[in-house]
């Protein structure tokens, strides 16, 4: 995979070359194609994304068309509502006074933290040209996020190889429900930038584990989260919310769906189970989250 630096200004983005996530010998849209000053070339997708996925990451598990569907109904029924609005109150306050910010969600699934975080900069003063760019490891996920607004661009890679971002280019990153690189989110975020992590909580969904036999959250999920941000990061916030929501089965059985218990089980038998747990009314199900904003400490 070719790692860059990649400017955000892709095609569908409205922006060019002043991106300033280009640096050097950055690559550019041309007819079609996204070029870089190294040879490589990556064909520009009819849906609008760009893949710079190879061979190498081909055995990795990537959301399905119906993952980003069930995904977008739990989103639809609000669920979720709560974290987005977490995210853009993060997102706005990190990217106060900046007049070009840029907004990396890596991980980003069909896009609705990346919109609801460009969403609070662009609203937050008419004179912001905020823009966001969405990496995920699925081209259902990127033909999601391409469907935007023109302020948002969509790369299909494995974060694990490096983000294809150009040093000290983004203003905010976010990273929800989704694996980190905290070495490349550091390299890639301004001086004042910052990272927004939001990961579940030991009691996330816990009405629903058993019956719904999903995945369960490690207890020590949290504890490992902030051994990871110990060294090179400063913890700004750390921050937990907790929200309980009455759901039908069909939005009982997205939330299987949408995540990774979903790659253990067909939707016949999630439905299934759904509609046992269920019947014809509503449970209570909790969303339960830590928000954690951080800042790379200077090295040197």
């Amino acid at each position: 995979m070719c790692a860059g630096p990649f400017e955000t200004g892709l095609p569908g983005t409205g922006h060019d070359e002043t991106s300033p996530a280009v640096a050097g010998s950055g690559p550019s849209p041309r007819g079609g194609t996204l070029r870089c000053g190294d040879g490589h070339s990556f064909d520009v997708a009819k849906q609008g994304y760009v893949s710079l996925l190879d061979g190498r990451s081909g055995s990795l598990r990537a959301d399905t068309a119906a993952m980003v569907a069930a995904r977008a109904r739990v989103h639809d029924a609000g669920f979720f509502a709560p974290v987005l609005d977490a995210v853009a109150d993060r997102t706005r306050e990190l990217g106060a006074g900046v007049d070009k910010p840029v907004v990396l969600d890596a991980g980003a699934g069909g896009g609705h933290y990346l919109r609801a975080a460009v969403s609070a900069l662009a609203d937050a003063s008419p004179s912001v040209a905020a823009r966001g760019l969405g990496i995920d490891l699925s081209k259902f996920c990127a033909r999601a996020i391409s469907r935007g607004t023109p302020r948002h661009a969509a790369i299909v890679a494995d974060i694990w190889r490096g983000l294809p971002v150009a040093d000290d280019a983004v203003t905010v990153a976010l990273s929800v429900f989704a694996p980190r690189n905290v070495a490349e989110f550091a390299r890639v975020l301004q001086p004042d930038g910052g990272l927004v992590v939001v990961s579940p909580a030991a009691d996330h969904l816990a009405e629903s584990i058993e019956p719904m036999r999903m995945l369960r959250v490690d207890s020590g999920k949290s504890e490992r989260l902030q051994a990871t941000f110990a060294d090179g990061y400063e913890i700004l916030d750390s921050s937990a919310i907790r929200s309980v929501t009455e759901l039908d089965a069909q939005t009982v059985g997205d939330l299987v769906a949408m995540g990774p218990s979903a790659f253990h089980a067909d939707d016949a038998d999630i439905r299934s189970r759904a509609d046992a747990f269920v019947g014809k009314g509503v449970v209570d199900v909790t969303l339960s989250v830590v928000v954690t904003v951080c800042r790379p400490t200077p090295q040197g």
